[in-house]
């Protein structure tokens, strides 16, 4: 189905799907009488929560991403993420507070598979993009959230675009909850960025463990203290290193997960994740978990990987079946480890 923000009749439209009801549900919690809506938090680093947020404050939000992306009233979105959380309710409120024609597409793995139609605007995780690289040339904007890019899909969306005469941009997000989705984005094609910028009003800075804080006041009225350690390169802009609860302490060497593992899906296409586990001279054992079926060939791929210290090379290497991910996508490394202390 198409909504036109432009042209809103709520009780004109068909909403036939369970996704579909949901994106009602929320249009009516928004145009209520609260100055609020509740919001759900994806549990990928905690125990899932649900808060208020302010309807004022997401409107904000959403004149930062429509102006940097520079939408314009009557652009095409679509929506394929899940409207309990606010990666799917800020796209919703972008269409209204811009006037676009959102297209709704019930979430899953392959949300644009029939798609048939330019859209001017459109949010995914990797996972959706990677299912979805042979209609990537008709999305003019692609914001991907919810887990890092992985090296190996970027160069498959570099190829695939390669091959059309689209102008296709492509940007990966930095945000959570608390700040109403993103605060900034990097671009990833075509001129691929290693810094993240922030959009106007948003101001960054460190704390003591070299972990971001983030100062909005149109988002939120409090400094946002992050357990995400980074490397500021200006007043705008910032590089990701890694979650400092991530970090694995392995015979008194710090080492950053999400550095190593975007240093191996250089070489190979399957998910991996690099835990510590407890052991008893280490302290915590470097491993390196991948999904899909045991394979010798890449067990020899990363064992030859040229890792910048010997200490990063991992001590064992762990196939599972399904990595977990919470339900809008996001590596649910929780969930990981319970189920390696399950099996190992």
């Amino acid at each position: 189905m198409q909504i036109d923000f432009n042209n809103l009749n709520i009780n004109q439209l068909s909403f036939e799907t369970e996704f579909e009801i949901k994106v009602k549900n929320f249009l009516n919690e928004w145009f209520s009488d609260s100055d609020t809506v509740k919001v759900q938090t994806s549990g990928s680093t905690g125990t899932p929560k649900v808060f208020d947020i302010e309807k004022n404050r997401m409107i904000n939000s959403a004149e930062m991403t429509c102006d940097f992306l520079r939408l314009k009233e009557g652009n095409t979105a679509l929506i394929c993420l899940p409207v309990e959380y606010i990666s799917g309710k800020m796209m919703i409120v972008r269409s209204m507070m811009r006037k676009l024609k959102l297209i709704v597409v019930d979430p899953s793995i392959k949300p644009v598979e029939t798609l048939d139609q330019p859209v001017d605007f459109c949010a995914m995780t990797p996972l959706q993009v990677e299912n979805s690289l042979d209609k990537l040339y008709l999305i003019r904007n692609l914001i991907i959230g919810g887990a890092a890019v992985s090296e190996d899909l970027k160069k498959k969306m570099k190829e695939i675009l390669k091959k059309s005469d689209s102008e296709t941009y492509i940007f990966e997000t930095y945000g959570m909850s608390e700040t109403l989705s993103h605060i900034g984005l990097k671009q990833i094609l075509p001129n691929p960025e290693e810094y993240f910028t922030v959009f106007e009003n948003v101001e960054i800075s460190l704390d003591e463990r070299n972990c971001l804080r983030i100062f909005a006041s149109k988002l939120n009225p409090e400094i946002l203290q992050t357990n995400d350690l980074v490397e500021i390169k200006n007043e705008k802009q910032f590089k990701f290193l890694g979650r400092i609860d991530n970090v694995i302490n392995s015979g008194g060497a710090k080492i950053f997960p999400e550095q190593l593992e975007a240093l191996v899906k250089k070489e190979i296409s399957n998910e991996v994740v690099f835990l510590g586990i407890d052991d008893a001279s280490l302290g915590q054992k470097l491993i390196a978990v991948l999904e899909g079926g045991k394979s010798d060939d890449l067990i020899k791929k990363v064992r030859e990987i040229q890792f910048e210290k010997s200490f990063h090379k991992p001590k064992e290497i762990i196939f599972v079946e399904k990595i977990p991910r919470t339900p809008n996508g996001k590596i649910n490394r929780i969930e990981l480890k319970k189920l390696l202390n399950n099996t190992i």
